[in-house]
């Protein structure tokens, strides 16, 4: 045995009195075992053994049966190093090798201590997770060393979303869940997407727990597609903001509003835990623009805006950010038949619609390219007012006739004049002229009944009076005889005064 071996020695020296031959003997047995002993060895195989001496190189350890073998003593220091075993100690080594007639052993598998290896395998079994750092991305993962142990860790498992940009993984310390633990360390396969989705089923629940429809959350904008964002809240949970929530404003490119990276503040408007859906709103966050919308468009105002949509039953005009406006199509001609917006407008194009109505709670304004016609603000005719006016519509119970002023009177079937039984509709068709005259005024709900009846027997009584006063007209003139007495006196003086000049 070395020196360095019999400075730690403690063993006594061999008998005087030895005869050489037993000392050869018992040199010869002790080499047979000593053979035998390290046949049985084979590489990589384990021992149980006890630390008997150090040197300034290797740790010398009994593995039984009379057999010494050393370990370099670089497998017991630490990072400081500082030696971490002593006389006595019990360890675990590997036999590799026999030079120069010592068994060399090894504490290392592949250059791993078995303490660390043993921490491994016992957090596996504990289900515990372990801390690792990521070092370099390698076929397939990432190689991960836990407490100097090389291990592998699967880009689908390094996080959530499959890890692909391995960059952003390099250099920092996780945390690891033991996938697989094989071949006494060689293989040792780590999951960090169970730990994260451990943590994420726990912040789900907490998050199922406190929020409510109507809160406000702050989250992260992880993607932006044409139907609205989704934003990452907690780092555990994606919920979406539908492009109609994002602004009051009506939006084509939500990329224009929102980015990803963007860290904004929403309210909640949607919780449906059972199919994972939070539906957020931004805009809710903003000021309402439809709050005050009467004060702001009062009926019968005129207005401008411009043409942003055309649809079949008429055109939306924005007033002003998130507020829309909508011309219905019977309000487009003007008096004339519109069969569709396009024949009158086109996007883009500016107008100045007149208010026909302001609804605040139901968030709806109503246009007209045209002024309100105003019933209650045209002067009513006066009674017995005679009326020249145009059948407007002719129903079973009468006939509506529209005056000059604008007003429609009606004219019930009793007041027609016609016998009973007549049909007015072919008698009397759209667009007939026809004259009336004032029977009754309603001024609270500026109504006007008219009487063609009334006015014929008006008429009648008018021509009646006529006819009488110009009969007594007849009565107080002279004789067709004495007339023409007087007018050939008349005519004789006249002639009698030219003969005199």
């Amino acid at each position: 045995m070395s020196e360095e071996v019999n400075k730690e020695d403690t063993s006594p020296a061999p008998s005087a009195d030895t005869s050489v031959g037993t000392g050869e003997e018992s040199f010869a047995k002790l080499f047979e075992e000593s053979e035998s002993r390290s046949g049985r060895l084979r590489p990589g195989e384990k021992v149980n053994a006890t630390v008997i001496s150090i040197s300034s190189e290797l740790v010398y350890i009994d593995i039984g049966g009379k057999s010494e073998g050393a370990v370099n003593l670089s497998e017991f220091l630490d990072d400081d190093g500082n030696v971490t075993v002593k006389i006595g100690d019990e360890i675990q080594a590997y036999y590799t090798t026999t030079a120069d007639g010592v068994m060399r052993l090894s504490t290392l598998i592949h250059g791993y201590s078995p303490a660390k290896l043993s921490a491994i395998r016992d957090a596996q079994e504990a289900g515990m997770a372990i801390s690792g750092e990521v070092r370099r991305e390698v076929k397939g993962g990432f190689e991960v060393s836990v407490g100097g142990v090389r291990c592998f860790c699967p880009y689908s498992h390094i996080d959530l979303k499959g890890g692909r940009e391995g960059g952003v993984f390099l250099g920092r310390t996780f945390a690891f869940r033991i996938l697989e633990f094989e071949e006494e360390g060689k293989n040792v396969i780590l999951s960090r997407r169970l730990l994260l989705e451990e943590e994420r089923k726990e912040k789900i629940e907490e998050l199922k727990g406190s929020l409510k429809v109507g809160d406000e959350v702050k989250g992260r904008v992880r993607s932006v597609q044409k139907f609205g964002a989704f934003v990452e809240l907690g780092g555990v949970v994606d919920a979406l903001i539908p492009v109609s929530e994002l602004s009051w404003e009506r939006v084509n490119d939500p990329r224009k509003v929102i980015n990803p990276g963007d860290e904004v503040t929403a309210k909640v408007i949607g919780l449906d835990w059972d199919k994972n859906r939070l539906t957020l709103s931004l805009k809710a966050t903003q000021p309402d623009p439809w709050v005050g919308i009467a004060s702001r468009y009062p009926v019968d105002e005129q207005t401008r805006g411009t043409v942003v949509r055309l649809e079949s039953f008429g055109a939306f005009v924005n007033l002003e950010p998130g507020v829309d406006g909508l011309i219905h199509l019977s309000n487009l001609g003007a008096g004339r038949k519109v069969n569709h917006p396009k024949e009158v407008l086109e996007v883009g194009q500016l107008v100045e619609p007149y208010v026909t109505d302001a609804d605040e709670a139901n968030r709806r304004i109503s246009l007209a390219l045209q002024p309100r016609f105003r019933p209650e603000k045209i002067p009513l005719p006066a009674l017995n007012e005679v009326v020249d006016g145009v059948v407007e519509k002719v129903m079973p119970y009468g006939i509506f006739v529209k005056m000059p002023s604008g007003l429609t009177g009606l004219v019930p079937n009793a007041e027609m004049g016609t016998p009973r039984g007549t049909d007015h509709s072919k008698m009397f068709p759209v667009g007939t002229a026809l004259q009336t005259a004032v029977v009754e005024v309603d001024t609270a709900h500026h109504r006007v009944k008219l009487s063609r009846k009334s006015l014929v027997e008006t008429k009648e009584k008018q021509e009646y009076r006529e006819y009488m006063k110009a009969a007594q007209n007849d009565e107080d003139k002279p004789s067709d005889m004495g007339s023409l007495g007087v007018l050939l006196k008349a005519k004789m003086e006249e002639q009698k005064n030219a003969a005199s000049q």
